[in-house]
């Protein structure tokens, strides 16, 4: 029966996968060729000039900036230092599966979009939209579009940049004068270490008073001789109504966006 069914579906993918047949009386003067695929009315033909050349290249690269959004989204707004103080707050509190990962990412998702608006829109204004209109090119479009973004990794950065001098020393250049000297590869990881380190501090911060609380907890179970009792599932109530009386999600929120300036 196996044998069978396995003859079956081997008779029906030679029957379903085309065939690509190019012969030479199918190749025309100008190097076109059509290539026979069955329901599929498809031609290639070689580019005439460097300039069609250029613009296949030019959309290969937008499709791959496409592809990569997701990480520029991550990496170069404010996402990653709201994903990972959330993430601190979980553990902090002791929390496995309330609130799901999802739903903080969610969260994180929409603070970066109120957060990056301002900036986001003023990137609409300044590239997209002329390049849209036929008013610029793509080179201009991308200069105008990097410069909002790189003007707010630098404002976080502002007061420390540390960051910044470790990833020129790395590469051996000179001091900049102005952020304008300052190259786009160097200033994104030296914004995504930054943004590591102090969202790292805002972690430690938020941990102090949930480690008190089990400190407590734990030191008064081993005075009454309840050693074989979890000391986290006594500390685990009394940390989720603290947080919930001093409204701790309104007061984090608050607080990072405000820590973006």
């Amino acid at each position: 029966m196996k044998r069978k069914i396995f003859l079956i579906i081997l008779v029906g993918l030679v029957w379903i996968v085309p065939t690509v047949k190019v012969s030479s009386q199918e190749i025309d003067r100008q190097g076109d060729i059509t290539l026979n695929i069955p329901f599929v009315d498809l031609s290639i033909r070689s580019p005439q000039d460097n300039s069609e050349v250029a613009l296949s290249l030019q959309l290969l690269l937008l499709l791959s900036v496409l592809t990569l959004a997701p990480s520029i989204i991550i990496l170069m707004t404010s996402f990653l230092r709201i994903a990972i103080v959330f993430d601190f707050i979980k553990r902090a509190l002791s929390l496995q599966q309330v609130p799901p990962n999802q739903v903080l990412m969610g969260i994180a998702l929409f603070l970066t979009v109120f957060i990056m608006w301002p900036t986001f829109q003023e990137m609409y204004e300044d590239s997209f939209k002329p390049f849209a209109e036929g008013e610029i090119g793509i080179e201009e479009m991308y200069e105008r579009g990097i410069g909002p973004l790189r003007i707010f990794m630098y404002r976080q950065m502002e007061g420390e940049p540390d960051s910044i001098r470790l990833f020129m020393r790395m590469r051996g250049l000179q001091k900049p004068e102005n952020l304008a000297e300052v190259p786009t590869y160097v200033l994104i990881p030296a914004f995504i270490l930054h943004e590591l380190k102090v969202a790292f501090k805002i972690g430690i911060l938020l941990f102090i008073p949930f480690i008190v609380i089990d400190m407590v907890v734990a030191s008064t179970l081993m005075s009454m001789g309840m050693i074989m009792l979890p000391p986290i599932m006594i500390s685990l109530p009394f940390k989720i109504i603290l947080f919930v009386l001093v409204d701790g999600w309104g007061l984090i929120t608050e607080q990072l966006v405000k820590s973006f300036g």
